[in-house]
């Protein structure tokens, strides 16, 4: 699917280190698809609450679900979502240039409850899928008891905007170079372990390979 520019508008315009921001559609899906954990903003009851939890997404959407006793998935507030991973520590001469290189992308709108069952179903399997992938089909899948406590809201990706910073530090040609004072990036990188068993399995039963196949790899 071929996607038009993310649009600038009062909340996605970039005022600080515009260099950094973007607005390609393309950016903001690989910020996505690279993890698995956002951090959702909403007001409740007339406080600021940040959630982080899993999610989902398809090519028009972003998923997120919870209990429907949960007060921070109410449908028809505005909410915030960021989504961010951090590359490694960017070292410089001077304390003051230090920096984080990152992927981050934040997303706006009002975020509508799910209440059509084929789709509220698809989108805990894209959740699901997202996070574990090939574990829709081989686990058991949710009881229509299970589906009526859980509230599913569906967000707009359309309002949205992405930073990235990536590279040296910016010192290296300034005064603090004459400092003689090692400067550099720290990369960060994470990666799934290996399998750990509930204790409570019957011996000999051995994960399948759609998750024994991560172990070493990173997600997305």
């Amino acid at each position: 699917m071929v996607h038009h520019p993310l649009p600038e508008t009062d909340l996605t315009r970039h005022r600080r280190l515009r260099e950094q921001g973007s607005l390609d559609r393309s950016e903001l899906d690989a910020i996505l698809d690279a993890g698995f954990v956002c951090h959702l903003g909403v007001v409740v009851e007339g406080r600021p609450v940040v959630v982080p939890t899993v999610y989902g997404r398809d090519a028009e959407s972003l998923y997120v679900h919870g209990s429907v006793a949960s007060r921070s998935l109410a449908a028809g507030t505005p909410v915030c979502v960021t989504v961010t991973h951090v590359d490694g520590l960017v070292l410089a001469r001077s304390v003051f240039e230090h920096g984080v290189n990152y992927r981050s992308a934040m997303i706006h709108g009002v975020p509508r409850k799910v209440t059509d069952p084929d789709e509220k179903t698809e989108g805990l399997r894209l959740l699901s899928e997202h996070s574990a992938p090939g574990q829709w089909d081989y686990a058991r899948r949710p009881s229509r008891r299970e589906l009526a406590a859980t509230t599913l809201l569906a967000l707009s990706l359309e309002e949205a905007s992405v930073k990235i910073r990536t590279g040296a530090p910016g010192d290296g040609d300034g005064p603090d170079a004459e400092l003689g004072l090692w400067a550099g990036t720290l990369p960060l990188t994470t990666v799934w372990g290996a399998p750990d068993p509930d204790p409570l399995l019957p011996p000999g039963l051995r994960p399948p390979a759609h998750i024994a196949r991560r172990e070493g790899t990173r997600h997305g």
